[in-house]
C-alpha cells in the first residue's frame, strides 16, 4: 500500500480528509489508542450512540460512544469492526479508541497488538457516515511517503491530509450567504420534507426561509445543516447591533424525570400555570430558568448534576441538567450522554446570521451582511456557560383545550445571548459578506 493508492481508496468512498496519528508504544488493543485530551474528537467522527458507565468513582467514570467503523485491507476492501467504540474519560478528560479488532473478519491484529513506536493510524469518514481506517508499520513505503509530506494542518493528535478535489465548504457557505444577503427582501417560505416550497407566516419563519434558500429540508437527524455547518438565524432590529439578540442553540426533549415517567400533560398540570394573557382553557410552562435559581412561577430550580463548574469538567457519567422542585423531585432532566452526542456533532461548525422581519401584507425577511462563524466546540464549554447563567432553559410548552380535548405543543429550548457565543467556540470570527 502506498499513499496514492490509499488516498484513492479513501476518495472513492466519499472521504474528504485523512486524519493521521503516529502511534506510541502504548497505542494498542490492550491499552486502547489515545485520541486526545478533550472531547473535540466527537466533533470529527460521527457516533451512533453514547452510553454512560458510572462507577460511583470519578477515577473510573466514563462514556462509551459507539460508531460504524471498518478496516481497509491491503486489497482495498473494507471489513467492519462491529465493536469499535470511543471511550470518554471525563476526569482527565481524554478519549481513547477501543474494541477495534473484536469481531472483525480481517483486522490488522499484528500491528495493533504490538508496542512498536511510530506506526501510523490513518482514519477518515465516508459520505455514508462510516469511519474507515488503515494502519501501517514505521518502515513501510507509506510511512516513508508520509514523513516527506510538509503537513501544516493539525487537529489535536492528528495531522490532516486533504484529499484531491476537496471542496472548500467554508467558502461555499460564505458565497451562499452573500447571495442571500444581496437578494434583499425575501418572501417568507419553507420546505417540506420532500423539498416542496410552501408559504410560511409564523414568527419563527426566519429560520425556515433561510433554510429554504439553502435547500435544507427538515429532518430529525443530529447532523449539521449545510456542508458540515449548523445554520442559525436570529432576529435583530438593526444589522449594526448583533450583541443583544437571543439565539436558540438546541431544542432537545427531556430524557428523564416526571415529564417522561408521567407524560407532558401531567407535567403541565403539576408545574404549569394558567395563561397569563387570559387565553381561556390554556396552561403554559415557560420562563427563563437559570442554573442555581428558583423560578418564581414554576417553582423549579435548574441544576447541573455531575458537573464541576470550578474545573469545567464532567465529574459523573450519570450527570444531567435537571429541573428540580421544592421537594427535590426531578421534574425533567437531560442526561449528559444524549446532549453530548447532539452538541459536539451538530455544533462543531456553526453559522449565525442576523435577519430583519418586515410584515406588511406579506411576511418578508432580509438577511444581514455580517455572519458569525464558530468553529471547534466542546460540550463542557456548553455546561460551563450554563453554570454561570449565559445559557438558560427557556421553554415554550403549552396545553390548549385543557378541560375538553387537551392539545399539547412541546418546545424545550436552550438559549444564549449573541454576545456570549464566542465563549462556546475555540475559533470565532465575524465575516463581512459585502467584502467577499
Amino acid at each position: 500500500m502506498n499513499l496514492a493508492r490509499l488516498q484513492s481508496i479513501f476518495a472513492g468512498n466519499g472521504c474528504q480528509k485523512i486524519y493521521v496519528k503516529k502511534l506510541s508504544p502504548n497505542d494498542n488493543s490492550k491499552n486502547q489508542v489515545y485520541l486526545g485530551g478533550n472531547f473535540e474528537i466527537l466533533n470529527i467522527f460521527p457516533l451512533s450512540s453514547i452510553e454512560t458507565e458510572s462507577a460511583g468513582d470519578w477515577e473510573r467514570e466514563r462514556f462509551k460512544a459507539s460508531l460504524k467503523f471498518g478496516w481497509i485491507s491491503e486489497e482495498g476492501k473494507i471489513y467492519p469492526a462491529p465493536h469499535a467504540q470511543f471511550i470518554l474519560y471525563p476526569k482527565y478528560p481524554e478519549v481513547r479508541f477501543s474494541g477495534f479488532l473484536l469481531g472483525c473478519e480481517k483486522p490488522p491484529s499484528e500491528l495493533m497488538t504490538q508496542r512498536t513506536a511510530d506506526r501510523l493510524l490513518l482514519l477518515s469518514i465516508t459520505d455514508k457516515g462510516i469511519v474507515i481506517g488503515y494502519v501501517t508499520g514505521p518502515t513501510t513505503e507509506l510511512a516513508g511517503e508520509f514523513e516527506k509530506l510538509n503537513i501544516i494542518d493539525k487537529l489535536g493528535v492528528f495531522s490532516l491530509i486533504d484529499l484531491p478535489l476537496t471542496v472548500n465548504n467554508k467558502q461555499r457557505l460564505i458565497d451562499e450567504l452573500t447571495r442571500i444577503h444581496k437578494k434583499d427582501w425575501i418572501l417568507s417560505k419553507r420546505l417540506d420534507k420532500y423539498g416542496n416550497l410552501l408559504p410560511c407566516d409564523s414568527p419563527n419563519c426566519g429560520g425556515f426561509t433561510l433554510e429554504a434558500e439553502l435547500g435544507i429540508k427538515p429532518n430529525g437527524f443530529s447532523e449539521p445543516d449545510f456542508l458540515g455547518w449548523e445554520i442559525k438565524q436570529f432576529g435583530v432590529t438593526n444589522f449594526e447591533h448583533l450583541d443583544n439578540s437571543v439565539i436558540t442553540l438546541m431544542t432537545p426533549e427531556p430524557t428523564d424525570g416526571f415529564y417522561i415517567s408521567d407524560g407532558a400533560e401531567a407535567f403541565i398540570n403539576k408545574y404549569g400555570y394558567e395563561d397569563k394573557n387570559g387565553v381561556a382553557d390554556r396552561k403554559n410552562f415557560g420562563g427563563i430558568h437559570k442554573s442555581g435559581l428558583k423560578h418564581p412561577t414554576t417553582g423549579l430550580e435548574l441544576k447541573l448534576e455531575g458537573f464541576d463548574s470550578l474545573s469545567g469538567k464532567i465529574r459523573s457519567a450519570d450527570g444531567m441538567i435537571a429541573l428540580v422542585d421544592k421537594n427535590n423531585n426531578i421534574a425533567a432532566s437531560w442526561g449528559f450522554g444524549s446532549l453530548l452526542l447532539h452538541w459536539n456533532r451538530k455544533h462543531n461548525q456553526a453559522c449565525y446570521l442576523p435577519s430583519i422581519n418586515n410584515k406588511e401584507k406579506e411576511r418578508k425577511y432580509k438577511y444581514g451582511n455580517r455572519a458569525i462563524l464558530g468553529m471547534g466546540t466542546d460540550f463542557q464549554l456548553f455546561l460551563k456557560e450554563m453554570a454561570i447563567g449565559h445559557i438558560y432553559y427557556d421553554p415554550g410548552i403549552k396545553m390548549e383545550n385543557v378541560s375538553t380535548n387537551p392539545k399539547i405543543k412541546k418546545r424545550s429550548q436552550f438559549r444564549i445571548k449573541s454576545s456570549n457565543l464566542n465563549n462556546l467556540y475555540k475559533e470565532h470570527e465575524i465575516i463581512n459578506l459585502i467584502d467577499k
